[in-house]
């Protein structure tokens, strides 16, 4: 008859901790801080969205006060609310100035763009469209 095979148990040194590295006192500063900015970020979209939606009512060609708000978007553009707003002034302003723009979304994608944004871009604007 074959021997049993051992029971494989992991040791101590292959053990998972207990808790996760985000709950452990290190990091509840960081977490304070990312908590802190992504409010921040909130509330600039809150700002902005009446601005954007005054400028594309009044068909606004202020190009400097559009590049100003696109720039404070661009800043807010890594959560939901405020990449609706981006997008949705950077598609009003496209035919006015399409280098412009153009330098906008290049902006973005640097600063913002991953396969999780693009994910829920997507799913942003299936929510808005609707």
């Amino acid at each position: 008859m074959p021997p049993k095979p051992k029971s494989i148990r992991p040791t101590a040194s292959r053990r998972r901790p207990s808790t996760p590295p985000s709950a452990t006192p290190e990091f509840e500063g960081i977490r304070a801080l990312a908590a802190s900015l992504n409010e921040h970020h909130r509330q600039m979209a809150t700002a902005c969205a009446p601005l954007v939606q005054s400028i594309i009512q009044s068909q606004s060609r202020d190009h400097q006060h559009l590049e100003q708000l696109l720039d404070r978007l661009l800043d807010c553009a890594c959560i939901p609310e405020g990449l609706v707003l981006f997008r949705t002034l950077c598609r009003y302003y496209f035919p006015l100035n399409p280098a412009a723009t153009a330098d906008y979304i290049g902006a973005y994608r640097e600063m913002w763009d991953s396969e999780d944004t693009e994910e829920l871009a997507g799913s942003t604007e299936k929510e808005t469209a609707k």
